[in-house]
């Protein structure tokens, strides 16, 4: 009786969260080694997919760099990366693509099998993600950098109650495909629907204020305490493109961002549906 109580005490809990996220979009970047875990995957689309249920609007953003650079490792290429950016020549592009597309096909099947219903997008139709070629200090070939976004096209398959499923490519004006990084796909997709949250799925417990020490995490940042953290070398390496991605979302209209570990079990739900979190929340 006590564990049914328990379980009612927490629905209770999360009934104002569900009440005020109703029809509201939450944009969700999922990628990296922790979407390669066949059982971390299906509790994060297992959250995905009551969120769906409870009347919010999920799109999923989802990357595959650990997947795409095991996938380039057996045909003898090397991977190479500038400040995180995966130089990508035209049988790399391929490469990607294909490796983005079996896992997007993944996980609109793994939702299928949850119940609801999902839809694949690549962000190359239908000028979903429109881009131009990034500019950096070396040419990184087809990585392209966001500078539009079809909204149109995603909320006809919102409207629909489906779960919008997107891999992170983009197409230019000189109508090649690029591949686009993950966290800014993510960012500009919440920016462009005006999203109530963008929601980053990683493998750490967020932000620290000192990596060893697990008593220093951050539970809450400003933008400005977030830049001055980058600026300090305390956010480091990979955190930093989403710290960024969080900065551009919540400076175009975003209202909230959150950096939460994808590891712990339903840790999305508590997110949102709770009052504590579990995660590193930027805010304005």
């Amino acid at each position: 009786m006590e564990e049914a109580i328990r379980k009612a005490d927490v629905l209770i809990e999360a009934l104002p969260y569900i009440k005020r996220f109703h029809k509201k979009i939450v944009v969700i970047k999922y990628g990296g080694s922790i979407l390669g875990e066949e059982k971390i995957r299906k509790r994060v689309l297992e959250d995905i997919v009551f969120l769906n249920f409870t009347g919010l609007k999920p799109v999923l953003v989802h990357g595959g760099g650990p997947n795409i650079s095991d996938r380039i490792r057996t045909t003898g290429k090397k991977t190479e990366f500038l400040d995180g950016m995966r130089v990508t020549d035209k049988e790399t592009l391929k490469l990607v693509e294909e490796e983005l597309q079996h896992l997007n096909n993944l996980i609109v099947k793994e939702i299928s099998q949850l119940g609801a219903e999902a839809v694949s997008l690549n962000g190359k139709d239908r000028d979903i993600i429109q881009v131009e070629k990034k500019k950096a200090k070396i040419d990184l070939g087809f990585v392209g950098q966001v500078v539009g976004i079809n909204t149109q096209a995603l909320l006809k398959e919102l409207k629909s109650e489906k779960v919008a499923i997107i891999l992170p490519m983009g197409r230019g004006p000189d109508k090649n495909v690029y591949n686009v990084n993950a966290d800014e796909a993510a960012s500009s997709i919440a920016v462009a629907l005006g999203a109530e949250k963008l929601v980053l799925l990683t493998n750490t417990k967020g932000i620290m204020r000192d990596s060893s020490d697990l008593n220093s995490f951050l539970s809450t940042l400003t933008v400005k305490e977030a830049k001055g953290l980058i600026k300090d070398n305390v956010i480091q390496q990979g955190m930093i493109p989403k710290v960024k991605a969080c900065i551009n979302a919540l400076d175009k209209g975003v209202k909230k961002t959150h950096i939460i570990d994808a590891r712990l079990a339903h840790g999305l739900l508590l997110e949102i549906f709770t009052d504590q979190g579990v995660g590193t929340e930027i805010v304005k």
